[in-house]
Parts: C-alpha cells; structure tokens; sequence
C-alpha cells in the first residue's frame, strides 16, 4: 500500500530524501497552510509533518478521515491539538533530541549577552554613540544559575554554567536528587531557585500546570536584580508581569526567543524596555538543528508505515520495530482475550485488572494493556485503536490497572485479566505456546486449553451426564458443524464450561435450542 504524506513548510532536503526513497511513501509538500486550507486537503493524506507555523487543530483533525500520524519536526507541539489528535486515534511524534544543543547553546548566548549588553552596546554604537558606562556588565562567575525544568536542554544548560564558573541549582517534579546530582545540579524547591537565583533559564514544557509559572507571585519571591531567559515556550512567563518588574527593577534584564503571540504586537510592553533583548524563535535555528530535525522525523515516518514501529511518540508507548516484533505475539493475544472477555461477559465494563506473569512482565507491557483495551471496546468506537484505548476507557468511566509478577504462575509468561461490569466479574488468561501458539487457559477460574480463533460457543451448565452429547447433538441438528471441542470443570458434579469452536456462526434460533436445554446454564457466541 502506498502511503501518502503531507510536509508542510520548509522541512530539510536530508529529510524529504529519505520520504520520497521510502517505496511506500507517496509525498507531497507544500508551504506553511493556513487551518482552512489545511481542512480543505487532509483528508486524502496518511501522514502530516509540520513545523511550528502549521497548526493541526481540531477542526483540521476532524476533517483527517485518514490521517494515521502526525510527525512536528521540532520539539514543542503546542500548535498541534494532541487531546483531538488522540481521541480520533492518530500517532503525534515529535524530535525532541534534534534541536536539544542547538536550543541549549541559544539560551547560554542569551544569558551572555543579556550579562554583558552585547545588542544595546551594538545598537548605540551604530547609532554613532560610545556608551561604556551605560553598558557595564555583570560576570557569570561564581552567580547562581537557576534552571527551571532539567530535561535535556536543561541539563546542557547547566553543564554549559559549571563551565564557567556558575553554580547550577534546578527544580524539576519528575528528577530524582540522584539523577540531578549525577548532572552537577543541586535539586531544590521551586520557591527556592526564585529565592537564590541570580539567572534563571526556563526550560519546561508548556502545560496547563506551567502556563505563568513565572508570573507575579513568582517575581515577588526572586532576589533582586535576577536575569532571566526563557528559549522554551512562550506563555511560561506573565509578560505583563514581567514588564512591570522590569520597570520596578526587580528583574534586571530578561532574554526571549519566545512569546505568547508570535510574533508579538507592535504595542507589546516588553518591546520598549531597554533591559530585554529578543529573538524571533531562532532556538533551533541552526543548520545543523534543521538537518537534525528533518532526518528524524523522515525516519519516524518511514518506520511507522513500513514497521509499524512508534518512536517520539507524545500520545502513544514508544516501540522499536525489534521490541514490536518480540512483543506482537503477546499483543495479538491480549487483543484476543479482551475481545473474548467483553463477548462472552458482557461490555458494560466499569474495572480492568491486567497482571502479567513470568517472562512477559520484564517487557513493556504498555502496548499489550492498550492491545487488550481494544478487544475489550471493540464495537463502541469506529475510531478505536491502540493510541486512544486508554483515553476511551477513560472516557467510559472504566478504571484499567496493571501488575506484574516476575515469578512463573504455570506458564513461562501468562496474562491474566480480571474484568468489573454491572452483572459481576469474571476472568480469562492467555499464555503463548512454543513462542506463537496462542492459548486461553482459563475462563472464570475454569483451567483448559483453547485456540482462539474463529467462531465459538462458551457453554457454562451442570456438570451432569449426557449435557454435552445434548448440546452437541442441538449443533448437528442445525448443520453447526464442530471444529474443536474444550471442556473445562473445578470438581465433578458441579458447574463446567464447553468452549465449542464451530465452522459457521449459530443462529438466534440455534441459541435459543440451547438455552432450553434444562442443564445449560448461559450460552454465548464469541467471534475471535
């Protein structure tokens, strides 16, 4: 199948090589579109990369019958609308080791010349002036380097600061104090980097959690005469706020790459200080950075559609085409028993319990949990896939846990799911033999060993002599002809289980033979 692939905006010649050699990639590029004229073509496409300038909202996404990933050549993708991107079920990657030095370096040159008044000595002199006294400086030596977000480019950033002489301090959430002591940066309150800092570089993704994280609270906190960049996202900083602390000398000077409009107004209030220098998104503005970019996202690209191979992904588990190939039997059985689990006991589903046993729980399990999601749901959404299962489930009040057990229960790897729903639980568990056989091997407790595969009839009724041969004997009266048979009992004379694979789909009126059968307790059709 060929694959079409729209590029929009100027995307490196390194990387549109790459899409147009791919044998299954039909590609198509064009300058930055404007949200209606994106609306009007997308439709016909597979695959969209995008720069910063192209916005994939959600009325664009609403218009991608087809769309399968969108790929931002670049780090941020907040032009892109990744909840409506998700919930329709379509990959959205980004590059975010492309740009990382590039970006690093641009934010350090910032922190320079914000400390020495590199573009105001430049702008006075060509302006015909020799201002030495006005333009007097201040040394990075020995100052307090706050970091605020220590990701990669944070943590180049600060190694960039020890270099000279500075001391990095960092606040990060999700970085241990031994992973920011490994990268030389003591770790600390967020309060206190606005406290001890004498620069502050910004470094944070743009969430809702982070919108004015620097705003006037935060101001109120920092020591006086601090500098800050930011070179991360615009809508970081109050610019209103920081406008007014600049004015009131709280703040000595600020470095932006970024703004919350882009480009800014011509009445911006940071426009017309003297102690704010700015560039125009130039963050990754290198050309070592566009080639970087372009390369990666080509290759994502290429992976995803030859592959199905997911790296960079925002709103999907990141799988390598090896680790995908390992983990695809374990994917098609989840898939498999979750879509005999919502058959057989019924979708009004309200908790998923998962636990992965033996070999299968030193994997990451994330693609088969979100492969048993999707056999689950099957039916409920024509937009289901592997990408938005989760957020369906969540949607659907449904709350889905997972638990790992390195030990062997039985089998070298078993996965066990336990399902809620409004008429009680019920469980089922899979185990994959000799590396691709996929087996059940147990329903409700109930041990066996069954193919899933095909057509099939789940019987529960009373263990009594003859139950079977009676609905057996309904099946072959109705031209049902039986392919595979699977018993399954905890103690004789009480309640068993026959799975049935049969070669036709049973009827209504076949059903409805077997449930008059004085011994069958429930009878339900499950196609696999």
């Amino acid at each position: 199948m060929k694959y079409k692939v729209l590029v929009c905006g100027n995307l490196a010649e390194d990387g549109l090589a790459i899409l147009r050699a791919a044998e299954n990639i039909e590609l198509d590029v064009k300058p930055e579109l404007k949200e209606d004229e994106l609306t009007a073509i997308i439709g016909a496409y597979h695959g969209l990369v995008v720069r910063s300038d192209t916005k994939p909202t959600e009325k664009v996404i609403a218009a991608a019958d087809n769309l399968k990933v969108i790929g931002r050549a670049g780090t941020g993708v907040d032009n892109i609308d990744v909840p409506a991107a998700t919930q329709r079920g379509i990959v959205v990657m980004n590059t975010p080791g492309g740009n990382t030095v590039t970006t690093a370096e641009h934010a350090f040159a910032l922190m320079m010349a914000l400390a020495r008044n590199i573009p105001q000595g430049t702008y006075s002199l060509k302006a015909g002036k020799w201002e030495r006294k006005k333009y007097t400086g201040v040394e990075l030596y020995d100052k307090t380097l706050g970091v605020l977000g220590v990701g990669r480019i944070g943590g180049i950033v600060a190694n960039r600061g020890t270099a000279f002489g500075m001391h990095p301090i960092g606040y990060d959430p999700y970085l241990t104090k031994d992973a920011a002591a490994k990268l030389g940066i003591e770790l600390v309150s967020l309060d206190q980097l606005f406290a001890r800092s004498d620069f502050i570089s910004i470094h944070t993704p743009l969430t809702p959690e982070t919108r004015h994280i620097v705003g006037k609270d935060a101001f109120a906190k920092m020591k006086k005469g601090v500098r800050i960049v930011n070179c991360a996202r615009g809508g970081l900083i109050d610019e209103v706020a920081l406008a007014e602390a600049l004015q009131a000398g709280t703040v000595a000077g600020a470095a932006l790459d970024v703004f919350e409009q882009e480009p800014p107004p011509a009445d911006h209030p940071l426009l017309g200080l003297d102690n704010v220098i700015y560039t125009p998104h130039l963050g990754a503005s290198t050309t070592e950075a566009q080639v970087n970019v372009a390369v990666a996202i080509a290759k994502q690209l290429v992976d995803f559609f030859t592959t199905g191979a997911i790296f960079g992904a925002v709103n999907a588990p990141s799988v390598s085409g090896e680790l995908l190939t390992e983990l695809k039997p374990y994917v098609e059985l989840g898939q498999k028993l979750g879509s005999f689990q919502g058959q057989a006991f019924g979708s009004n589903v309200t908790r998923v319990m998962i636990e992965y046993s033996g070999a299968v729980a030193n994997l990451d399990t994330r693609p088969i949990t979100q492969a048993v999601l999707v056999g689950l749901m099957t039916g409920t959404s024509n937009r289901l896939n592997f990408v938005n299962a989760s957020l369906i489930a969540e949607e659907r009040g449904i709350s889905v846990s997972e638990s790992k057990n390195r030990s062997a229960k039985d089998f070298a790897s078993l996965i066990s799911i336990w399902t809620e729903t409004d008429s009680g639980e019920s469980d089922v568990a899979g185990a994959i033999f000799r590396e691709k056989d996929l087996r059940i091997v147990r329903v409700n407790g109930f041990p066996l060993e069954a193919i899933p595969k095909g057509n099939m009839l789940l019987c529960t009724n009373r263990d009594i002599p003859g139950t079977l041969g009676r609905i057996c004997a309904v099946l072959g009266e109705n031209s049902v002809n039986i392919a595979r048979l699977y018993l399954g009992r905890k103690e004789m004379g009480g309640t068993a289980i026959s799975l049935i694979q049969v070669d036709s789909t049973a009827s209504e009126d076949v059903m409805a033979k077997l449930a008059e059968i004085p011994e069958v307790l429930k009878a339900r059709r499950i196609q696999l």
